[in-house]
C-alpha cells in the first residue's frame, strides 16, 4: 500500500533497481538470503505431523493408559507385550505414511511455475519462488501475478482479483498513484500476488514476496490443511461407521464382563483390544502406500498429480471435456498458405499477419505463447517477407482477449502512413469488415470443411491523432485475406479414444475453433456421434436445458470461458465425475469447475494453477492410464475395507460373544493385538494386487450403505467358524485356557487373512482371478507365522501352548468350508445388491484460494523476513 502512494520511479530508487537492467545476479543472491523464498506454504514432508497422525487415536491412548495401569498392579509381562505390539503397529503405519509424504514432496517439486524477470539486462524465465523484492517482472495474458508489484508500464492491463476481494469483474490497472488509506480493491497502480492477468500486459517491480504479500497474509490464515476430496470424505465416513460399531461393542463387552465379576483391568484391556482390532488402524497406511505407488507409476508415464488423493478422483471420472489442439491433433501447427481477398496478394496478407502479433519477434523462436503466431514466424514463407518488414514500426497494440477473439496493432510504414491491422477468428473479423467478397466467404467455408485452421486479417487507415488503439478502431475494416494453418489429427488419437470408451468415459470436445473444423477432426477419429453446438447456442439455454443438451452433443465450438464453466457445471449436476482438460487462459474457469482439472506442462500459468493433474505430454492415452490407475487404487482400498468389515469384524464379535459364556477370556488382550498386527501386516501388500478388468470399466464410488450390508452379510459367516473352533477346542480336545486361546488365535488369523483371496474379486470361483505375488506371499507367510507361534520358545511368554496335530487337520477343513461358504455368499450378495452412487461432495468456499496458495509452495521452510530493503 505504501508503494501504491509513490511513483514508479520512486519505488525503483527505493529498492535500488536499474529500470532497464533490473537486478544483478549477485544482488539477487544477496536478497534471496535476506528475504527467503517467495512462498506462502511448504510441501515438505514433516516427520512429527505424520507421527502425530499415527498417535492421535483416542483408542490407542486409552489402551496404553490401561496397559500402564496393568503394569502398576503387577501384570507387567502383559503390559510390556501390549506396549511393544502397539509400538510396532504405530511404526508400520508411520513408515508407510512418511514414505508416501516424501513421494508427494518429490512429485510437487517436479511441478514448476515460472515467470519472466529482467536480470542483468536480459529477460529470463525464473521460478516464482526465486523472486526477490526489486525484481522487474513482465506480465502477459494468463499470468498469475507472482508477487506484489508496483506497476511501471501497462498495455490494456486488467486483473481478476476475485481470489482476494471476491469481486468477479476484472480491475483496470494503470501506473498512477493513489492516496494513502486507499482500500485494497482500489490499488490500481499495483498488481497483487495470486491475481490473474485477464487482458493486456505490463511490467512491474516486486515490492513484497511470500508471506508478506496481501495474498500471503490471507493464505496463512487458512492454515495448511488441504481440502478433502471425494475419496477422503468416503474414507472418513467409513471410519466413523467403524468407530460407532467399535464403541457400542466395546462398552457392552466391558459392562458385561464387570457384571460377571471378571477383573476390571483385564476386562478393560480386553474390551479396548477388541476396539483396536475392529478399527482399521493401517487403513491410512494402505491408502498412502497405494497412492504413492500409483503416483510413481503415473510419473513414469509423464503424469504428475498435485495431491496424491487426486489420483483416485481421476479414476472416478466418466465424462471428459477436452480441447482439440494437441489432444486430438498433433499440436504441431504448420502455416500452409495465404488466401487473398479482393485485390490483395498472398505476400501482402502474410506481411500484415506478421505485423499483427502482440510480441516483437527478435528471432524465429521469440514470438510469445500464441502457437499460430509461432507457426507463422517459423514458416519458410515468413523468411522471405522479413526484409519487407524492416520499414514498419509498431506504435501500439490492443492485445488479444477471449471476448473479442482478435489482436490489433497500429503500425507505421516508411512513408509515415499509419494502419490498423486486425487479426483473429474469421467470424469476429468478418463482422467488422465492409464489403466482404462472396469468394472470400466461399474460400473460408472450404477451408473449414477441410479441417484447416483459419485466421482472418483485415486493415484500415488509422485516424489522425495520438498513437493509441482502442476497440472502437476495430470497425470499418477491409478484409485483406485468410491465413490457413494445418494441424492434422494424431495417428494414435483414435486408439486412445477407444481406450477411454472401454473405460466408460464419454469424450466431448470443447474448442475455440470453428464447429466445422472440429467436426471434421472428430469424424476422422471416429468421434462423430453426437451433435455440435456453438457458444451462442449454449448461451441461449438455461442450466436445465443445457444439461439435457449435453447428453447428445459431442462438440462445443466457439465457446466463451464462462460457457465452458457452465457446460462443466451442468454435467456435474448429473452426478457423474467430470474432468476437464485445457491449457489456455480461457480454460481456467472450467478447470476450477470440474471434479478433476487436467492441464499440461506447457500450459499458461492460470491453467496449471487451476489443474489437479499435469500431463508432461498432451496425450489422451496417458490420461487413460491415469484413469485406470485411479480405479485400481480405489478397488484395492475397498478390498481392505471389505476385509475389515467382514472376517475381521466377525472375529472380534466372536471374541465378545465367547467372553459371555466362558469362565476365562477367549483371547488375552496382548494376543488380540498381536493377531491384529499380523493380519494388518499381510494387508500392506494389498496395494500391489491385480485388479480384474471388469472393475476398471466403470468408476466406483464410496457407498457406506453397501459396506454396511457387506458387514452384516459376511461378518456372521466368520463368526460361525469361530464358534465351530470353540466347540472343537472345548469338546474334542478338552483344551484349557492357554490351548483354547492358541487354537482360536491360529484359526481366526488363518480365516481372516486367507479370505482376502475370495473377497478381492467378484469372480466365482475366486481362483479365476489371480492375486499379485506379494499379496499371496504376505498372506501365506502370516498364516504360517501364526500357526508356528504356539510351538516357538516365545509361546509361553505370549500365553500360548502347543496344539495337537489333529487340530491342524480340522483347521484345513474349516478354512476350505469357510471359503466355499463365502463364495456362496458372494453369489447371493452381488446378485441382489444394487449399489447406487451417493450424493457427491461439494467443495468449500476457500477451495480456489487454497489451490492458488499451492502455486507459491516450496520444499524449504518458509520464514518471512523484513519487507524493506
Amino acid at each position: 500500500m505504501t508503494a501504491a502512494t509513490r511513483s514508479g520511479d520512486g519505488v525503483l530508487q527505493e529498492w535500488g533497481v536499474d529500470p532497464h537492467r533490473g537486478l544483478s545476479a549477485e544482488e539477487v543472491t544477496r536478497r534471496q538470503a535476506q528475504f527467503g523464498p517467495n512462498a506462502v506454504s511448504s510441501h515438505r514432508a514433516r516427520f512429527f505431523p505424520v507421527l502425530w497422525h499415527q498417535l492421535r487415536s483416542p483408542l490407542l491412548g486409552l489402551l496404553l493408559g490401561a496397559a500402564i495401569a496393568s503394569f502398576l498392579v503387577g501384570e507387567r509381562s502383559d503390559a510390556v507385550i501390549i506396549g511393544v505390539i502397539v509400538a510396532v503397529s504405530v511404526g508400520l503405519g508411520f513408515v508407510n505414511e512418511y514414505r508416501a509424504e516424501k513421494a508427494a514432496e518429490a512429485l510437487h517439486s517436479q511441478i514448476r511455475h515460472e515467470t519472466v524477470a529482467v536480470r542483468d539486462g536480459r529477460a529470463v524465465s525464473v521460478d516464482v519462488t526465486a523472486l526477490v523484492p526489486g525484481d522487474l517482472v513482465e506480465l502477459r495474458l494468463g499470468d498469475v501475478i507472482p508477487a506484489d508489484l508496483r506497476l511501471l508500464e501497462v498495455t490494456g492491463l486488467e486483473c481478476d482479483e476475485s481470489v482476494l476481494t471476491g469481486e468477479s469483474l476484472p480491475v483496470v490497472k494503470d501506473t498512477g498513484t493513489v492516496p494513502g488509506g486507499t482500500p485494497l480493491a482500489e490499488l490500481s497502480g499495483c498488481a497483487l500476488m495470486g491475481t490473474v492477468v485477464r487482458t493486456g500486459g505490463g511490467r512491474g517491480v516486486v515490492v513484497s514476496t511470500g508471506a508478506l504479500t496481501e495474498f500471503g497474509k490471507i493464505a496463512a490464515g487458512l492454515g495448511t490443511h488441504q481440502l478433502d476430496t471425494e475419496f477422503q470424505v468416503g474414507l472418513r465416513r467409513f471410519s466413523l461407521l467403524l468407530v460407532y460399531v467399535a464403541g457400542a461393542l466395546t462398552t457392552s463387552i466391558f459392562v458385561i464382563n464387570v457384571v460377571l465379576h471378571k477383573p476390571i483391568i483385564d476386562a478393560l484391556l480386553f474390551s479396548l483390544a477388541i476396539a483396536v482390532g475392529i478399527t482399521p488402524q493401517l487403513l491410512p497406511a494402505v491408502v498412502s502406500t497405494s497412492l504413492a505407488a500409483g503416483s510413481r507409476r503415473m510419473s513414469r508415464r509423464k503424469v504428475l498429480v498435485k495431491r496424491l488423493v487426486c489420483i483416485e478422483d481421476l479414476g472416478d471420472v466418466d465424462v471428459l471435456f477436452t480441447d482439440k489442439t494437441g489432444t486430438l491433433t498433433l499440436g504441431r501447427i504448420d502455416y500452409m498458405r495465404a488466401v487473398p481477398a479482393g485485390d490483395s496478394d498472398p505476400g501482402e496478407v502474410l506481411r500484415w499477419g506478421l505485423l499483427s502479433t502482440e510480441n516483437v519477434a527478435q528471432d524465429e523462436q521469440d514470438v510469445g505463447g500464441n502457437p499460430l503466431d509461432q507457426a507463422l514466424w517459423r514458416s519458410p514463407a515468413a523468411a522471405g517477407e522479413r526484409t519487407a518488414l524492416v520499414g514498419y514500426h509498431r506504435l501500439a497494440v490492443l492485445p488479444f482477449d477471449h471476448e473479442r477473439r482478435m489482436v490489433s496493432t497500429l503500425v507505421r510504414d516508411a512513408s509515415g502512413r499509419s494502419t490498423v491491422v486486425t487479426k483473429g477468428a474469421p467470424e469476429s473479423v468478418l463482422e467488422r469488415c465492409v464489403e466482404v467478397p462472396p469468394a472470400a466467404r466461399e474460400a473460408l467455408a472450404a477451408e473449414f470443411a477441410a479441417g484447416n485452421r483459419v485466421v482472418a486479417v483485415a486493415t484500415r487507415p488509422a485516424a489522425a491523432g495520438p498513437p493509441v488503439i482502442r476497440s472502437e478502431d476495430e470497425n470499418g475494416l477491409r478484409l485483406a485475406g485468410l491465413l490457413v494453418f494445418l494441424d492434422p489429427p494424431k495417428p494414435d488419437a483414435a486408439v486412445a479414444l477407444g481406450r477411454l470408451d472401454t473405460l466408460g468415459i464419454a469424450v466431448k470436445v470443447v474448442t475455440g475453433d470453428n464447429a466445422a473444423v472440429a467436426a471434421k477432426v472428430c469424424h476422422d477419429l471416429g468421434l462423430g456421434e453426437g451433435d455440435a453446438m456453438t457458444g451462442a447456442e449454449v448461451d441461449a439455454l438455461d442450466d436445465t436445458q443445457l444439461g439435457e443438451a449435453i447428453t447428445g452433443t459431442t462438440i462445443f465450438a466457439r465457446v466463451s470461458p464462462e460457457a465452458k464453466a457452465r457446460i462443466v457445471h451442468a454435467q456435474r449436476l448429473s452426478g457423474g465425475g467430470v474432468a476437464f482438460l485445457g491449457d489456455g487462459v480461457n480454460d481456467a474457469l472450467a478447470l476450477h469447475a470440474a471434479d478433476v482439472g487436467i492441464s499440461v506442462e506447457s500450459a499458461t500459468d492460470v491453467a496449471k494453477d487451476a489443474a489437479d493433474v499435469i500431463l508432461l505430454e498432451k496425450d489422451l492415452d496417458v490420461l487413460a492410464d491415469g484413469v485406470a490407475e485411479g480405479r485400481r487404487i480405489f478397488a484395492n482400498t475397498i478390498k481392505y475395507v471389505l476385509m475389515g468389515t467382514s472376517s475381521n469384524f466377525g472375529n472380534m464379535a466372536s471374541a465378545a460373544g465367547a467372553s459371555l459364556f466362558l469362565s476365562f477370556l477367549p483371547m488375552l488382550p496382548s494376543q488380540i493385538l498381536l493377531n491384529n498386527l499380523l493380519y494388518d501386516s499381510s494387508q500392506l501388500a494389498i496395494p500391489t494386487d491385480n485388479v480384474d478388468e471388469e472393475q476398471l470399466r466403470k468408476p466406483s464410488h464410496w457407498d457406506i450403505a453397501f459396506i454396511r450390508r457387506f458387514m452384516i452379510s459376511f461378518g456372521p459367516l466368520s463368526s460361525v467358524f469361530d464358534f465351530v473352533t470353540f466347540g472343537v477346542m472345548l469338546w474334542v480336545f478338552h483344551s484349557g485356557p492357554a490351548q483354547f486361546r492358541s487354537g482360536w488365535f491360529v484359526e481366526s488369523l488363518a480365516t481372516q487373512t486367507l479370505v482376502i483371496f475370495a473377497i478381492r474379486t467378484r469372480r466365482i470361483p475366486f481362483f479365476r482371478s489371480h492375486p499379485s505375488l506379494p499379496l499371496t506371499l504376505a498372506a501365506l507367510g502370516v498364516v504360517a507365522v501364526g500357526a508356528l507361534l504356539p510351538s516357538t520358545p516365545v509361546a509361553h511368554t505370549l500365553g500360548f501352548q502347543p496344539l495337537p496335530g489333529g487340530f491342524f487337520a480340522a483347521l484345513i477343513g474349516m478354512i476350505m468350508a469357510y471359503l466355499v461358504l463365502v463364495e456362496i455368499g458372494k453369489r447371493l450378495f452381488y446378485g441382489a445388491a444394487a449399489t447406487s452412487a451417493p450424493a457427491r461432495h461439494r467443495y468449500g468456499a476457500h477451495r480456489h484460494l487454497r489451490r492458488r496458495a499451492a502455486y507459491f509452495s516450496t520444499a524449504a521452510r518458509t520464514t518471512p523476513a523484513s519487507g524493506r530493503p
